[in-house]
């Protein structure tokens, strides 16, 4: 090496040339054509070739050679093609020098501007060579396209964030309408991912991606995303996004409401042939909530002089949907149907779950029948299941039922039966707990509207414990014929507050905390709660697959179908496991939002509350108007004890933050 060579270095992933000025102490001072001197160890070359220059033509023109060399290299460098060598050399699997390499490339003449080439041509295109600056082997046809491959997916990621960064700005800086037309093909993916890191966070698979589009929109805060997808019309701005983070399916596939459709225009039972017993001549009345569209129930009741005949009819949801059919894949993976204020999700296709299955009035249904006998004192003393043709009479309304309770002697029978039935379960040590329900009805325009029911009307009741006694009889059924289904028990409560019933909302709220959990097997055991010795459901099988697998099991036993194993009972179990840990948090907190939606137009407004506990900052307490929790700051000078009752003033609620602020008022 002497002063004077011109050689190559890698600055910025870029070859630089420059030459030699000075070496002292094994270091190199040089002047690159970008006119900056650099001092380097001679181990950071990339080429260096042994025609020297004139140091004393001075900077201005060394420089210049300096580039015109840099200008011929690069023209050289268009010359060399990589993946035809690679084709050549890649059976060798040998190193190869920059000589032998430089005379494959250019045969006719070799020097040191032809080598240079070969080096920046190498370094330029990484993909089909591993190499230093003075040789070079070939990789294998794996190791070429996973490189390649590697390089695309980079490429992909500058681009998309680039893109990215470019909307969100346009975004941000539009009117507030939505963008239409709708967005660009090339901006949907950008779309997913940033979805994809509000919904997830750190645990999304793009939110490095993500991260990398907001910091180049120059967006610190992730709350951001959200309010650009609805500027955008992605999401709206009551978006669901509890729907979304646990990717709960809403529509269903084409080919189960194609199939939905074809079962429910089938013929339906007309008559006895199928070995079901023909009650269509009873008189049946459903008793639903307003909205209710899928009817799984239906009853009727009969004064036998020294007994009562109580009927209760299920809809036989199981000869339709067939166990593994391309219905029941569905209805498994979806588990229950989902109730929230602005939404219903099915769990079965309205075709079936709003026709075929439903028992519409003056509709032939087939139906699973539990005849019960009960005495006037409210005792059983004996029950009979069968499968049976029905059609319902009546199809009332919780409200129009309890008008009806006083002057309709069929629903007044049931109402004092069902009584009946409540004390018998209280003697037997069941746990009541008596709360009213607060509804949110979402209007026309969109705005949430409030109010509360009493769940101990005299149709909710009604139904409620005629409901319990027809689970209770079948899990018997299922009991005494060694058959195993769901069934669900539950241990004693932690602590008991009462006894029977009480009048006290603060003891009734309490005493639902204390209740243990309840649990799920295939054997029946005692479930404490209701007071029962066994308990499954089956009563809902339109709505809920553990009521499906139960009623397939009672169908088992009447010789309709062939049941299901302990084994796969199971296994199903396990299945459901994960959704049915959902649909309740999803019912609740999408209930929750448009309750507190409804609050964010009360904030300055008092309200009653009743004091539950003191924590350590502040006092849980409990809005009876809206049964809903939260915590209220500790009042200055103020001491509370639980049950007391206060007034409240709504200071803060931002229902899409789930966040509730009251003060003492």
């Amino acid at each position: 090496m002497q002063t004077g060579n011109i050689v190559e270095y890698i600055d910025r992933q870029k070859i630089l040339c420059a030459v030699v000025l000075d070496i002292k102490s094994q270091r190199l001072r040089l002047l690159s054509e970008n006119a900056r001197e650099v001092t380097l160890s001679p181990q950071r070359l990339s080429h260096a070739s042994g025609m020297p220059l004139n140091l004393a033509m001075g900077r201005e023109a060394l420089i210049q050679i300096l580039k015109e060399t840099a200008l011929r290299r690069n023209t050289l460098m268009d010359q060399v093609d990589i993946p035809s060598l690679w084709e050549v050399l890649n059976t060798e699997q040998q190193w190869i020098d920059l000589a032998t390499m430089t005379a494959f490339v250019f045969p006719e003449f070799q020097d040191a501007d032809h080598e240079s080439a070969v080096v920046r041509a190498f370094f330029k295109n990484r993909f089909y060579f591993k190499f230093s600056t003075e040789a070079f082997f070939p990789y294998t046809e794996e190791q070429t396209h996973q490189a390649i491959a590697r390089a695309e997916k980079e490429e992909k990621k500058k681009r998309l964030i680039s893109t990215g960064a470019a909307w969100l700005k346009t975004v941000l800086s539009s009117p507030e309408a939505p963008i239409s037309p709708p967005l660009p093909d090339d901006h949907t993916e950008v779309v997913d991912i940033l979805k994809s890191y509000y919904l997830f966070g750190k645990d999304s698979e793009s939110h490095t991606v993500a991260k990398s589009v907001l910091s180049d929109a120059g967006i610190r805060d992730p709350e951001v995303i959200f309010q650009i997808l609805v500027k955008a019309g992605v999401w709206n701005i009551h978006e669901n996004l509890d729907l979304l983070f646990h990717s709960v399916p809403v529509d269903f596939p084409e080919e189960v409401l194609l199939y939905a459709a074809r079962l429910s225009q089938e013929t339906p039972l007309e008559d006895t042939s199928h070995g079901r017993k023909d009650l269509s001549n009873l008189h049946l009345l459903t008793i639903d909530g307003s909205s209710t569209l899928d009817f799984d129930d239906a009853l009727n009741i009969e004064d036998k002089g020294d007994h009562y005949l109580l009927g209760i009819h299920i809809s036989d949801v199981a000869e339709h949907i067939r166990k593994g059919d391309v219905l029941d894949r569905e209805a498994l993976s979806r588990a229950s149907s989902i109730y929230m204020p602005d939404k219903r999700i099915p769990m079965i296709p309205p075709a079936l779950s709003e026709d075929a299955c439903s028992l519409i009035a003056e509709r032939k249904r087939a139906a699973i029948s539990v005849m019960i006998k009960i005495t006037p004192a409210g005792k059983v003393i004996d029950s009979d299941i069968f499968p049976s043709l029905i059609a319902v009479d009546r199809q009332l309304s919780y409200p129009e039922a309890d008008l009806l309770v006083d002057s309709d002697p069929e629903i007044s029978l049931l109402h004092a039966v069902a009584r009946l039935l409540r004390r018998r379960r209280l003697d037997e040590g069941a746990i009541h707990i008596s709360l009213p329900e607060v509804i949110v009805q979402i209007e026309e325009n969109g705005t949430p509207n409030v109010f509360r029911t009493d769940r101990e009307s005299p149709a909710r009741l009604l139904i409620s414990e005629i409901m319990i006694l027809a689970n209770s009889v079948m899990a018997e059924f299922l009991n005494t014929h060694g058959m195993p289904a769901v069934f669900r028990s539950q241990p004693g409560p932690k602590q008991r507050l009462y006894q029977g019933e009480s009048d006290s909302l603060f003891q009734n709220w309490m005493q639902r905390k204390l209740l243990s959990r309840f649990v799920l097997g295939t054997k029946g055991q005692r479930h404490d709660g209701l007071g029962l010795s066994a308990y499954v459901t089956a009563t809902s099988p339109i709505r809920k697959y553990y009521d499906l697998i139960t009623q397939r099991q009672i169908r088992a036993v009447l010789g309709l179908e062939s049941p299901y194993s302990e084994e796969e009972i199971s296994t199903l179990l396990l299945k459901l496991e994960h959704p049915m840990k959902y649909v309740p948090k999803l019912q609740y907190s999408r209930n929750r939002f448009w309750l507190l939606k409804y609050l964010e137009s009360l904030i300055g407004q008092k309200e009653e509350a009743v004091v539950l506990s003191k924590r350590k900052d502040g006092y849980q307490i409990l809005l009876p108007a809206y049964m809903i929790e939260c915590l209220m700051p500790l009042p200055g000078g103020v001491k509370l004890k639980p049950e007391d009752c206060i007034r409240v003033i709504f200071q803060h609620v931002n229902a899409r933050k789930d966040n509730l602020v009251v003060f003492m008022g």
